[in-house]
């Protein structure tokens, strides 16, 4: 059953994987090209509440996050913020990092924190066939 934090950040429509304890949803508001929200599934609004299966299981979904995203996006650096104010359920937002401009889809897709704090501020606007595009990119690089 989704909680209020995957439906608030589109589940189902923006699943990327599945996984017993996790769900990694493409972020509807791109602060940077790719950027991701791993949410655990547990009712936990606290990190240390999370069932010691789902800590288990965070380094295989980890793991697949970077590999699609350097497979779909070639990165540079990833960040990965745990916020949880808005949001009360445990998650992280999942952003890679670029150094220089990139395009994608024909739209130029910057990182205006680069080399400091992502600007969670910034969004980068992909019109609907785009944001399409990608999530799809990033559903065919996720390894199984």
């Amino acid at each position: 059953m989704a909680h209020g934090t995957m439906t608030e950040f589109g589940y189902p429509d923006t699943v990327i994987a599945d996984y017993t304890h996790w769900t990694v949803q493409r972020r509807p508001r791109q602060a940077t090209l790719g950027a991701l929200v791993l949410i655990a599934k547990a009712e936990a609004t606290a990190f240390a509440q999370l069932p010691d299966a789902a800590f288990a299981e965070a380094a295989t979904v980890v793991r697949a996050i970077e590999r699609a995203l350097t497979d779909a996006l070639a990165y540079d650096k990833i960040n990965y913020l745990m916020l949880m104010m808005k949001d009360p359920h445990v998650h992280y937002h999942v952003l890679p990092r670029y150094a220089q401009t990139r395009v994608f889809d024909e739209i130029s897709c910057s990182d205006p924190g680069w080399p400091g704090p992502p600007d969670l501020a910034h969004s980068v606007e992909l019109p609907a066939v785009t944001t399409d595009r990608l999530h799809a990119r990033l559903v065919a690089a996720w390894p199984d």
